[in-house]
């Protein structure tokens, strides 16, 4: 028969998924047995077609062992230890990575096995060895609890339905919005989603409208939907504005004589710049006896906010304040974090306590930890108070008692200057004592934004921790571990059982760690991992070698990685980066309601009550543990918004950059002027084509040989700016290499 004359038999359609819906309906029921029919019928397939694929996938699913016929016809699954359950990580290109504690790596889940599971959604998934190199690999079978069903998003009207496309990137398909469901939102507009359902048979989810945000590029709409995105509340209700305003803020006569009242110790307080709540003040006296003493007072934030009040549900709800880089969202209403709560200078506030007597040397010979009422003589600026110590350095205070500066509208008394210097001495030593004993010293630059008075960014500037700001970090470490030392251990130094909040610090990852070392032996540098004190002082020797250098911020940001991360619990383990036994959050309850729970705690205790059940407490130090990352994540947002909204004015311009990632699609460049992260995208390398070589955290040109690694130098300039997705994309100009 010739070709032209040649009859083809049509065939019938593929069903999509037929592997996972036919898995679905035996995990569904791991005991029941079943025939093709009842298969075909449960999937909804009528035609004989369809039927033979079904009895086709019985059988190569037996062949398989994943399934077994018990009886003729009939199939049951086989029992297997090869299910797990676990945490989905969904990576850019739509696949995923399933992060179980059942499992010594983490399971590799291509996107076409994802099954519906979206990114953080707990599943179980059923694991088995790929081929080449017998890593573990899974398909989705069961969605257990989702992570999230609320996403930002752009609508794509139609006439009759609309699509929102969300701003996520790790959300891999748009959400369908029937005609009923669209609310008041127009085309074009970003807003809030609620995922409603995901029928088997379709492959988007639909979803409704809830919240129309504004117009895409709008800066307050961007800043509002990066909130959304993360959960985060972006206003207080009328209701709890109006419970906040109704609090009496009279500081009586009857409430002072509860209290410790310390408004004559000489008093300020130590803070950023634009900070406009005061969390903590430090006091500070001359004993006759040669030591000091030092008092951490701390807003007394519990006596405002009382439990079984909307405020407290409010509070516990947020449970952190919101750092964006254009604005602070606070825990707490205006009128208590700008107002009663901060220790502003020159009034009267109700404080909590710790104060110590310290030696010389910076050891505390003894302390007292209460309620008490303070008054602030005066308000510093790190940049004020790092003008004394510099003004010391030049030896401009040969005899600080005679000497006072004026500073802008400040003016600076003899006794504050020595009690500065003298506090400055004494967190040296401190410092000094626990980097000793093991503490690791993150002090990574921020990056910080000049913005003109619509939020743009018209600069960049870094900010890094000097003395005046380690003076304060010192103090309050100090308050923090010996708050947690007096509860929770006795006078002998055995632990107590009583309850109480725990900031905790798990040991490093040494998996990760031999990663790193990989990496920075690239560079020349190297990590010891032989034990505990080996790895902190061999970390903080390469923090310290890379500080000021081209890659730095890359390997500062990688060594933060193979850190456990901190967490609340009443569980204590210690702080490992800290290398404290002991360790809470007490100084900081203005913005965090952990440090809420401890005041209360520690009051509870002080005043003679046994030991709360734990459980409830553990709930909210979980609860505070997952606002606070939520917070973290929408806080490193931010910054990249307004990194991708400074660099809309620099497409012109060339920038050296060092590559700060590599992955198969494509390489991360961080430019050193301005810490701006962007990507090179694998097509967008010209001259070859490359493949991600893992081993060497590169890419390799297939053709010329030639490799752009990790910590290379790189030229280059702005592809596209992507505010909406928050995408920053490069070209490469040219290829430097290493620069050492």
């Amino acid at each position: 028969m010739s070709k032209k004359n040649k009859v083809f038999k049509k065939k019938g359609k593929v069903i999509k998924d037929l592997t996972r819906k036919v898995l679905r309906i035996f995990n569904n029921n791991p005991d029941g047995l079943y025939n093709y029919k009842q298969i075909a019928s449960k999937i909804r397939i009528t035609d004989t077609d369809g039927r033979n694929q079904i009895i086709k996938k019985l059988a190569a699913l037996k062949k398989e062992e994943k399934i077994e016929e018990t009886d003729r016809g009939k199939f049951k699954l086989v029992p297997s230890t090869k299910y797990v359950i676990g945490k989905l990580d969904l990576t850019s290109n739509g696949n995923a990575y399933l992060i179980s504690e059942e499992t010594e790596n983490d399971v590799y889940i291509p996107a076409r096995n994802l099954n519906h599971g979206l990114d953080g959604d707990i599943v179980k998934v059923y694991t088995y060895s790929r081929r080449k190199n017998k890593k573990l690999e899974g398909d989705v079978v069961e969605i257990i609890e989702r992570s999230k069903d609320k996403f930002v998003g752009v609508l794509q009207l139609n006439k009759k339905f609309g699509f929102v496309v969300p701003d996520n990137f790790k959300m891999y398909t748009d959400i369908f919005i029937p005609e009923n469901r669209l609310s008041t939102a127009e085309d074009g507009d970003k807003v809030l989603v609620h995922m409603t359902d995901w029928p088997d048979n379709s492959k988007n989810p639909f979803g409704e409208i809830i919240e129309v945000l504004g117009k895409p590029g709008d800066h307050n709409t961007e800043i509002h939907s990066i909130l959304v995105e993360y959960d985060l509340p972006y206003k207080f209700s009328e209701e709890v504005e109006a419970f906040a305003n109704s609090i009496s803020l009279e500081i009586t006569e009857e409430e002072i004589a509860k209290r410790r009242d310390m408004r004559k110790d000489l008093t300020f307080t130590i803070d950023p710049k634009d900070a406009k709540d005061f969390d903590d003040a430090l006091s500070f006296k001359e004993l006759e006896n040669g030591n000091y003493e030092i008092g951490i007072h701390i807003a007394d934030v519990s006596h405002y906010v009382q439990e079984n009040t909307i405020l407290e549900e409010e509070t516990y709800e947020r449970a952190t304040s919101v750092y964006l880089v254009d604005r602070v969202v606070p825990m707490l209403p205006e009128m208590l974090s700008n107002g009663a709560c901060s220790l502003r200078p020159n009034e009267e506030k109700l404080t909590f306590s710790a104060v110590f007597e310290i030696d010389k040397k910076a050891h505390v010979i003894d302390q007292w930890f209460g309620r008490t009422v303070t008054y602030s003589d005066q308000r510093f600026a790190y940049e004020e108070a790092q003008a004394i110590l510099d003004k010391n350095e030049e030896g401009a205070f040969e005899m600080p008692e005679d000497i006072s500066i004026i500073d802008g509208a400040y003016t600076v008394t003899p006794e504050i200057v020595k009690a500065t210097l003298t506090l400055d001495v004494l967190a040296k030593k401190m410092r000094e004592r626990r980097l000793k004993q093991g503490a690791i010293t993150f002090d990574r630059v921020e990056v910080k934004f000049n913005l003109d008075e619509d939020a743009n960014p018209i600069g960049v500037f870094f900010k890094e921790s000097k003395d005046a700001n380690k003076l304060i970090e010192e103090f309050m470490l100090l308050a923090n571990r010996k708050v947690a030392e007096f509860i929770g251990r006795k006078k002998g130094g055995t632990p107590t059982d009583d309850t109480f909040i725990y900031r905790v610090h798990d040991e490093p990852n040494i998996e990760k760690l031999q990663s790193l070392q990989t990496i920075v032996s690239k560079f020349g540098y190297s990590i010891n991992t032989q034990d505990k004190q080996s790895i902190s002082q061999s970390l903080n020797k390469l923090l310290s070698d890379v500080h000021g250098k081209g890659e730095a911020n890359m390997i500062e940001t990688l060594a933060v990685r193979t850190m456990s991360k901190a967490v609340y619990t009443t569980e204590n383990i210690g702080h490992y980066g800290l290398a404290f036994d002991y360790y809470s959050h007490f100084t900081s309850p203005i913005r965090r309601y952990p440090d809420v729970m401890t005041h209360r705690l520690l009051q509870h205790y002080l005043d003679g009550g046994k030991s709360p059940k734990a459980a409830i407490y553990e709930e909210k130090c979980k609860h505070s543990s997952e606002r606070e990352y939520l917070a973290s994540k929408a806080e490193r947002d931010s910054i990249k918004y307004m990194q991708i909204k400074y660099m809309q004015g620099h497409e012109d311009q060339e920038f050296e950059g060092v590559v700060s990632g590599v992955t198969e699609w494509g390489i991360y460049v961080e430019i050193i002027e301005n810490k701006c992260e962007g990507m090179i995208r694998v097509r967008d390398l010209k001259g070859d084509f490359y493949i991600y070589d893992e081993s060497q955290y590169a890419m390799v040109g297939q053709s010329s040989k030639k490799v752009i690694q990790l910590g290379d130098n790189l030229i280059v300039k702005v592809k596209k700016t992507d505010l909406e997705r928050k995408h920053l994309d490069f070209n490469m100009v040219k290829h430097i290499g290493k620069v050492f």
